[in-house]
């Protein structure tokens, strides 16, 4: 399953609604909206700063993720990113892999 990185950042509004029914409120809300595509949280951390909320997920496929960020970033409620977490076998298993490549002028 992918594993994946997910910093966000409440807007305004975000950040009422957070007020309102709490941090226990929004990680059921997580946890329902990631279990129901399939997937698992491992983790959920709120923090200081340029992202309030660190999330690292695990999802069935890239697509569920997609449609989850679509339909979060439509709410106007946070600002997403979401960055792939790769095991030390998968890079070993890229590292092994041969591409064909040439750089710009060489």
């Amino acid at each position: 399953m992918p594993k994946l990185l997910i910093q966000a950042s409440y807007t305004p509004e975000g950040t009422k609604g957070l007020l309102e029914e709490g941090a226990s409120g929004r990680r059921a809300a997580v946890e329902q909206v990631v279990t129901g595509l399939g997937g698992t949280v491992e983790g959920m951390y709120f923090a200081f700063g340029e992202d309030d909320i660190i999330l690292i997920v695990d999802f069935p496929d890239p697509i569920s993720m997609a449609a989850v960020s679509l339909t979060v970033k439509a709410s106007g409620a946070l600002r997403t990113r979401a960055t792939p977490l790769l095991t030390l076998d998968e890079i070993d298993e890229a590292a092994r892999r041969q591409v064909a490549f040439r750089a710009p002028g060489a």
